[in-house]
């Protein structure tokens, strides 16, 4: 939509007049490809009154003198006063002024400063507004952005319609004074001859451009263009990505923008590498109305490169030879008007190292209903239906995995990764939830129902297979095994608060589960079977939140809590294997749930008691301090909740801290004793003292921009030593310290304590003064996944205000 002409838009011709040299750093440090979000369109004009009071065709005007002759107004201040006007939601404040009512053209002249509806700020010698926008002059200008940024001309004229021309602009979006008001040299900016903004060519073209930093210059262009500034997206380069490999070695990535329409676009980024033949990345995207599509592709044909060397005597130990290497990473999103909707993803690589030896930016997204984890890529297709009611889901997926099963340090090229094979197919995946409008005997009753399919290509044993079907000796040549699964379940439940201010929550939850499974060890005269299971379980959940004054500020809250419950035998068939239950955090919330893990295939039973006090302290507005501790107790303990042994498979253990008649101790707090300091912790404590899991992260800041974050996490379930062993211990520190002025310092690292080793460490030098952000570094990756070992070198970030930074 086209702006109406009859009525003058300052905000218009300031954007008009200076818009072109406002993107002239954009495109110089950013990307010659800029993308600005366009104004709105101007809505015709009326005679309503603005905010102001003054309706279109009037202006306010205070002065010490004015005139007027015919159609123009003159007005003038005396001495070392100015003339105020206010029109069209715009103020103006200058020695003398002169406003033609009839044309709605304003002249101002001497110390002229320029306030649009928008917050811009425009200081100048002379300027002149045209209401057609034909014409356009301002004299000495100076300009402040509502950003921050500033822009300063000799001269801005309108040579035409389409063509804005300013002399001698520099632009900065940098701060130019300092905290007292003294001026500052900024710590970026750029200045050209001359900039001229064509709107019918849709571009700015440059003559002498020279970018400073800290006033250096530090780049000279005697000729630039780029797209205007006022195209939602246009079509060039973006920021090289450089990067350095000690297989690859030093590589710089250079991605181009095509722009096919306002809702289609293409991202072509080769990799140019010094050592290894390039890869060219490709991103296609479109916007549909109801619909969005995105691909990513890269393809390379080089030999496999890394440290295949395990026995020192400079021969790989398997064949190398160049083969075409590719990924495809790909997803879709369709959400019509209505309940549905539904999407896909498509997410594959030829090598399990692709991503790795060439640095792929952001492999692993979660675009879809599922999510493959890290180092997992998932392929799928989904349907959702949703209203308030009810829920309905259907979905298929497969996954390759990137993980690496046994490492191996003298050649991480020779690294074992987990099979695709071990990893099931699933079709389908059908989840469905509804609750009735209103209550069922005072409470709320939910119906849940869940089908899945599942298909393995190879043997997997535990944690799958339970110990008792676990075939003794070799397992070669047998089956993967198939399951399928149909569950039901309903689960009612009531809140009342007594006159005391206790909470009781009766419940009741009943389930059903039928099972069918094939490919079962036939080593132990197993067929195909078809299992069904039920379980029924009554409780009650009792609180009784307590509070007390500890001063004028501070309040101490105590709430212990309780739950009592009794199932029906929970049947544990040691044939259904253990699909969706092996992990399980235990936590302050998972504690209390009927259903702990976060599967179907592992259920409990019996009678348990669950106890547990949350204490917290809250004072001084928003400081506060929390304590949970509790734990459960059965009448009997679930010995089929204990796996065998990684590494001695005849001895089982309980990764879930759930197997005996009492769990683990849950602890779990956090604190935030100031709005600069905060921080949190978990753990989950064995009946012996020994900590199974344990996770807690502090951060805190100090002076204006000093920060720290440090992480500890800890994980001992499995009781025996030996390769297998998954156990870790890992603590990663992160921070900036700035030492004089804007300089400063800063380092990150992860340290595997298990391993005894600093798997990840950043050093670095630090400028930053909230305008302009370059941190020069050395940086050394430990991690065993790569297959050409540790990695090290140095690294540049570089961050702009306004403009951006490296990546993409």
């Amino acid at each position: 939509m086209q702006r109406d002409r009859r009525a003058p838009d300052t905000a218009a011709l300031r954007r008009r007049l200076l818009a072109g040299a406002a993107a002239m750093a954009l495109a110089g440090w950013a990307s010659v490809a800029h993308a600005q979000t366009p104004s709105a369109p101007a809505t015709p004009a009326s005679n309503a009154a603005g905010p102001d009071g003054l309706t279109p065709d009037a202006l306010y005007l205070e002065a010490d003198v004015a005139s007027r002759e015919g159609d123009v107004i003159t007005a003038n201040g005396l001495d070392a006063s100015r003339v105020l006007a206010r029109f069209r939601g715009s103020t103006l404040r200058a020695g003398e002024i002169s406003y033609d009512l009839a044309l709605g053209v304003a002249t101002a002249n001497r110390r002229v400063e320029f306030t649009d509806a928008g917050g811009t700020v425009i200081f100048a010698r002379y300027l002149e507004l045209d209401s057609d926008m034909k014409a356009g002059v301002a004299v000495d200008l100076a300009s402040r952005f509502p950003n921050g940024s500033s822009l300063m001309a000799a001269t801005a004229v309108r040579r035409s319609e389409h063509v804005n021309e300013l002399n001698y602009a520099i632009f900065t979006p940098c701060p130019i004074c300092d905290a007292e008001g003294r001026p500052k040299q900024p710590s970026i900016s750029v200045q050209a001859e001359k900039v001229v903004q064509n709107e019918e060519l849709r571009a700015v073209l440059y003559r002498n451009a020279v970018f400073r930093v800290g006033g250096v210059p530090v780049l000279y262009l005697p000729y630039f263009a780029h797209p205007d500034p006022t195209v939602e997206r246009a079509s060039g380069f973006l920021v090289p990505i450089p990067s350095y490999d000690d297989g690859r070695g030093l590589s710089v990535e250079t991605p181009y923008l095509r722009v096919i329409s306002p809702s289609e676009d293409w991202l072509i980024s080769p990799q140019f590498n010094t050592d290894v033949a390039p890869l060219l990345n490709l991103q296609w995207r479109r916007r549909f109305s109801h619909a969005t599509v995105q691909a990513r592709v890269g393809y390379t044909y080089e030999e496999n490169f890394g440290d295949f060397d395990a026995d020192g005597d400079n021969v790989p130990d398997i064949p190398i030879e160049a083969e075409h290497r590719s990924y495809l990473l790909a997803y879709g999103r369709f959400d019509p008007d209505g309940p549905w909707r539904a999407g896909f993803t498509a997410e594959r690589t030829s090598d399990k190292t692709l991503f790795d030896r060439y640095d792929i930016h952001d492999p692993y997204q979660d675009n879809g209903l599922y999510y493959g984890d890290r180092r997992r890529l998932i392929s799928q297709v989904y349907a959702e239906r949703q209203t308030q009611r009810s829920y309905l889901s259907i979905a298929a997926f497969d996954l390759q995995s990137l993980r690496v099963a046994v490492p191996n340090d003298d050649a991480p090229g020779l690294n074992e990764f987990e099979a695709d094979g071990s990893l099931p197919f699933v079709a389908p995946l059908i989840e469905a939830r509804w609750e009735p409008d209103g209550p069922l005997l005072g409470g709320r009753l939910r119906l849940r129902s869940t089908a899945v399919a599942l298909y393995r290509d190879a043997y997997v044993g535990s944690p799958v297979l339970r110990p008792e079907v676990i075939p003794p000796g070799s397992i070669l040549g047998q089956p993967g095994v198939d399951s399928r699964r149909i569950s039901g379940q309903a689960e009612w439940r009531r809140t009342m608060i007594s006159r005391a201010g206790v909470r009781w929550e009766p419940f009741v939850d009943v389930r059903a589960d039928v099972y069918s499974i094939a490919d079962l060890p036939p080593s132990l005269g197993l067929e195909d079977e078809t299992i069904s299971r039920g379980r029924a379980t009554a409780g009650l959940d009792v609180s009784y939140p307590l509070i007390r004054r500890m001063g004028d500020s501070a309040d101490l809250i105590l709430e212990p809590m309780a739950q009592f419950s009794a199932s029906t035998d929970p049947d544990l068939d040691p044939r259904i294997p253990n699909e969706d239950s092996q992990t399980l955090e235990l936590d302050q919330s998972s504690l209390f749930r009927t259903d702990r893990f976060p599967g179907y295939d592992l259920l409990e039973g019996g009678l348990r008691l669950t106890a547990g006090m949350r204490a917290t302290m809250r004072w001084d507005q928003g400081r506060e301090a929390s304590l949970f501790v509790g734990r459960s107790l059965r009448d009997a303990g679930q010995p089929g909740f204990r796996v065998p042994v990684p590494d001695a498979p005849t001895q089982l253990y309980d990764p879930s801290g759930l197997a005996s008649d009492t769990s683990d101790w849950v602890v779990q707090g956090s604190f935030s004793p100031s709005d600069r300091v905060r921080g949190w912790g978990h753990a989950t404590i064995d009946s012996s003292g020994e900590v199974r899991r344990a996770e807690a992260s502090a951060d805190g800041r100090w002076g204006r921009r000093n920060l720290a974050t440090v992480t500890y996490i800890i994980d001992r379930s499995n009781p025996i030593e030996g390769p297998l062993n998954r156990n870790y211990e890992f603590i990663q520190l992160s921070g900036q310290q700035f030492i004089y002025g804007n300089w400063g310092v800063t380092v990150a690292g992860i340290a595997d304590l298990e391993q005894d080793e600093i798997t990840r460490s950043d050093i670095g030098l630090l400028f930053d003064d909230d305008c302009f952000r370059f941190e020069l570094g050395w940086r050394r990756d430990n991690t065993r996944v790569r297959p050409t070992g540790p990695s090290e070198g140095v690294y540049v970030r570089l961050n702009l205000a306004t403009f951006g930074g490296t990546g993409y």
